[in-house]
C-alpha cells in the first residue's frame, strides 16, 4: 500500500495520462485487496476520483462510470482476472471453513511491477461506453425530468422539494401517484391537479 500510495503521488505530480493513472491506482488497490469488504466499491470511486481530479471528466458532471462497468459483468470480471487469473497458479494458500484465506509463500514481488495494460484497456472500453450509452441515458433523463418540472409547478406552486418527491413517486409507480403516497405526503391537492400532474409527468417521459 505504501508503494501504491506513493506511486499515486508521483503519477499525480507528473504527466501520466488520467485514465492510465486511474487505471493503475484502481486496480493496484482492488488487487492488493487491504480490507475484508468494500475493496471493489472504493476500487471504483478511486477511479472516479482520479479522472476527476485530473479534469478528465468536466466539473459539475456526475459521469456515470460505475454503470458501465457493472452492466459488463463479463467484461469487469475478466478486466480483474486478467491478473489474478495468472497470479492464483503461483499462490500457495489454504481456505478454513469459513472460506478465508492464508497465503504461504511470499506474493509481495508479484505486485510491485504489474502490467496493467489489460486494465488500462478495459478503462477506456468502459468510458467510451459511458460517453456512448450511460452519458447519453442520463442526460436524457434529466432533459425528460426539468420539462416535468416545469409543467407540474405550472400546474400546482409548490416549494421544489415537494414537486421532486411528486416526481420520484409517479417515475416509481408508472406514472401514477399511489393512494398512499397521495395521503401521506399530497392530501392538500385536487382530484383535477393530480390529474393534470400525472398527465405532465407521463408526457415528458413520453417523449
Amino acid at each position: 500500500m505504501e508503494g501504491l500510495t506513493a506511486a499515486h503521488g508521483r503519477m499525480g505530480a507528473g504527466s501520466v495520462p488520467a485514465v492510465i493513472h486511474a487505471a493503475a491506482v484502481a486496480y493496484g488497490f482492488v488487487f492488493l485487496h487491504p480490507f475484508e469488504d468494500g475493496n471493489g466499491r472504493i476500487h471504483r470511486f478511486l477511479i472516479h476520483n482520479i479522472l476527476a481530479r485530473s479534469g478528465f471528466t468536466p466539473e459539475g458532471v456526475m459521469f456515470p462510470l460505475s454503470a458501465s462497468m457493472l452492466k459488463d459483468p463479463a467484461g469487469y470480471n475478466a478486466s480483474l482476472e486478467a491478473f489474478s487469473r495468472h497470479l492464483m497458479a503461483l499462490v500457495e494458500y489454504s481456505l478454513d471453513e469459513e472460506g478465508r484465506m492464508t497465503v504461504h509463500n511470499d506474493t509481495a514481488g508479484w505486485y510491485r511491477y504489474i502490467d496493467m495494460t489489460p486494465q488500462a484497456e478495459a478503462l477506456f472500453g468502459f468510458i467510451d461506453r459511458t460517453i456512448d450509452a450511460e452519458l447519453a441515458r442520463e442526460l436524457a433523463f434529466l432533459a425528460h425530468y426539468d420539462k416535468a418540472k416545469r409543467t407540474v409547478q405550472a400546474i400546482v406552486d409548490m416549494p421544489h422539494r415537494k414537486t421532486d418527491l411528486f416526481i420520484r413517486f409517479c417515475l416509481q409507480n408508472n406514472g401514477r401517484l399511489s393512494a398512499q403516497k397521495r395521503l401521506d405526503h399530497f392530501d392538500f391537492l385536487s382530484d383535477e391537479e393530480i390529474a393534470g400532474m400525472e398527465q405532465a409527468v407521463q408526457t415528458a417521459y413520453a417523449t
